[in-house]
């Protein structure tokens, strides 16, 4: 770890703490959009771990995490330094979107540009500025266009760090996730960054055990990686190759019968999608043994649609 870290033009020493301000864009309202980048730096050597919420504006479970983190001051690390960004998509947050004004997903556009699409611009700033001096990340999501996600880390097991990572992390569920092209992720490992994800709950609902989980598996990360002796207990994952979402097939009112985080068995009835006329009603029937990592939260449901989320091996 370098005696300072420079962020901005902005030098940050051991032992300070400082919230470096990158200005991004400016909307037709005159209304700034800023990236906040909140700096914690221990009195003594260590890696440097950067926590990011927000990518999609909506989700508000990962700002709550970092948030929570940062007012307890559990964020604080004894070595090395945390780079927390508890909100990267400022417009998405202030319009309660998931994109930016254009409708771009900036998890979808990295590494960015300089000159491009808002998206682009946030993706290229993160890029250029932080990842350079980042070792370790965790990049927080939550479940959306109202479905809801069981507490889980996505990463990929062909990157033994980030599964390491993942394992320390001690959420319920650890999903082999591979890297998809122009991710904040992917982008990040082809730096040598390596980065997991965590999902939990749904967009523009605050979810506790969801924020929990993200909370105390943060710590053990810290504890993990040094920059920590938090008192957190251990947690062993459940670990899973694959998932695939069940879908709908027909359309209806759909009504699931287990709850996220239910051990399935195979050809197990999940749910019902029922006629609103009263007609015949479907079943939702399990495909492969596991558990529910994921659920649409809509009742209204078309032929097609993804109605509850299944991880197995």
């Amino acid at each position: 770890m370098p005696k300072e870290i420079i962020i901005n033009e902005i030098s940050v020493k051991p032992g300070e703490k400082k919230i470096i301000n990158f200005s991004i864009a400016r909307l037709p309202t005159y209304t700034e959009i800023n990236l906040a980048v909140h700096v914690y730096r221990g009195k003594e050597e260590g890696p440097v771990l950067l926590l990011t919420g927000g990518l999609h504006g909506d989700e508000s479970n990962g700002i709550e995490i970092v948030r929570r983190l940062e007012e307890s001051k559990l964020i604080t690390p004894k070595c090395g330094t945390v780079i927390a960004i508890p909100i990267v998509n400022v417009y998405g947050f202030i319009f309660n979107e998931r994109g930016v004004p254009d409708g771009k997903d900036i998890n979808r556009s990295f590494p960015g540009a300089k000159d491009g699409s808002l998206a682009r611009m946030l993706a290229y700033t993160l890029m250029k500025n932080i990842i350079p001096i980042v070792d370790y990340g965790i990049d927080f999501h939550t479940g959306g266009a109202s479905r809801a996600n069981y507490p889980q880390i996505r990463c990929s097991f062909n990157q033994p760090i980030a599964k390491e990572l993942a394992v320390s992390f001690g959420a319920p569920a650890i999903l082999h996730s591979t890297l998809i092209k122009h991710s904040f992720r992917s982008a990040a490992h082809l730096k040598g960054t390596p980065m997991i994800v965590f999902e939990g709950g749904e967009s523009l609902r605050l979810d506790e055990h969801s924020i929990n989980e993200g909370i105390n598996g943060t710590l053990r990360v810290m504890n993990h990686l040094g920059m920590k002796d938090a008192a957190i207990d251990t947690f062993e994952s459940k670990i899973y190759n694959n998932s695939i979402w069940l879908r709908a097939k027909k359309s209806g009112l759909f009504n699931s019968v287990l709850e996220l985080g239910a051990a399935v068995s195979k050809t197990e009835v999940l749910g019902f999608i029922n006629d609103p006329f009263g007609g015949r009603k479907a079943k939702v029937v399990s495909s492969h043994e596991g558990i529910i990592i994921g659920q649409n939260n809509n009742p209204i449901v078309h032929k097609g649609d993804a109605v509850i989320h299944i991880a197995y091996n």
